[in-house]
């Protein structure tokens, strides 16, 4: 965990705390790595059922902000069929459902936008610590639901640009809270940085010049925002670490310390023919000359990252 993050993209770590919080989190690097190895289940529940997303605020986002992240939380299991073929956030997501094809118990997910809870006050400070993201995480339902933690720019959180961009764990619940799996009493949860003022060459690439390894020009964020387009890209990752290996026990590689899951066997690939500082070859907006992958919700534009596919044993891009 005392790694720094670089300019390329992931690699998932777990660290298990002396809270009994697991977290995995999102933190770059500069390798492209063009054969992933095989994701082993171990045996642990996947998130299935109808699971709720609640996002919690933490500092000041303007609306137009939310709504970047929001759009993107409700395309994910959106049904507007997409217009004449072009790749979806839908799209991308339905490389996660292989994982379930593959368990013997074939259950399957259903996610959906629930509340949105705003601490615009600075409750907790401007700097968190790893257990502040879990007290605020538990804001939110804590029964068949993802909580959100995001953070604004101002906000300094524990190992945010130094070795991580966003986390994913689960931690206890209250009222024996659990995610369809009885004998745990825990929930999930994500935490995503904004970056735009603290590190955006490590946790925005590629819509920012990076800090390390080949400097390619940036890419146009979709959104106009470098900030929230790069929360979109670690958010994006850490929604499939969390519904596949959600408990340190679902689909990973390598040891349960450092395991690699189902975004991080595919680093820096976001289209075809990318290599280390070049994300690939991707759709680009006439107008604005923006950079993407993905149509999403209220004709919105993301660019997400390759997921590893189990069924084919290969990284799985849109574009």
């Amino acid at each position: 965990m005392a790694s720094f993050v670089t300019q390329s993209v992931l690699q998932i770590f777990l660290v298990i705390s002396f809270f009994q919080i697991s977290l995995a989190g999102r933190k770059l690097s500069e390798v492209v790595q063009d054969q992933p190895q095989l994701l082993t289940y171990h045996n642990g529940p996947l998130l299935s059922g109808k699971i709720t997303v609640n996002l919690i605020w933490y500092g000041k986002f303007k609306p137009s902000e939310r709504t970047i992240i929001s759009d993107f939380v409700t395309s994910l299991s959106s049904t507007i069929p997409s217009v004449n073929n072009q790749p979806s956030v839908a799209q991308w997501w339905k490389t996660t459902e292989k994982y379930y094809h593959l368990t013997s118990k074939k259950s399957s997910l259903s996610l959906s936008l629930g509340k949105q809870i705003l601490y615009e006050n600075y409750s907790l400070g401007k700097s968190l610590k790893n257990k502040q993201i879990v007290e605020l995480a538990a804001k939110g339902d804590q029964s068949n639901a993802i909580n959100v933690v995001l953070t604004a720019s101002d906000v300094a959180v524990e190992g945010f640009c130094m070795s991580q961009c966003g986390t994913h764990g689960s931690a206890s619940g209250s009222n024996n809270g659990h995610i369809k799996a009885k004998r745990y009493s825990k929930f999930a949860y994500i935490w995503v940085g904004n970056s735009q003022t603290q590190c955006p060459g490590q946790c925005a690439w590629p819509f920012h010049q990076p800090v390390y390894g080949p400097q390619n020009p940036p890419l146009i964020a979709p959104n106009n925002n470098v900030g929230l387009d790069g929360m979109v890209i670690n958010l994006a990752s850490l929604f499939a670490g969390t519904v596949t290996n959600p408990f340190g026990n679902g689909y990973f590689q390598g040891p349960a310390e450092a395991p690699l899951e189902a975004e991080a066997a595919c680093p820096g690939i976001y289209g075809k023919g990318a290599y280390p500082g070049y994300a690939g070859n991707l759709l680009v907006d006439p107008t604005t000359g923006a950079s993407y992958n993905a149509h999403g919700d209220n004709g919105r534009k993301y660019l997400l990252p390759a997921l590893y596919d189990p069924s084919t044993s290969s990284c799985s891009t849109l574009v």
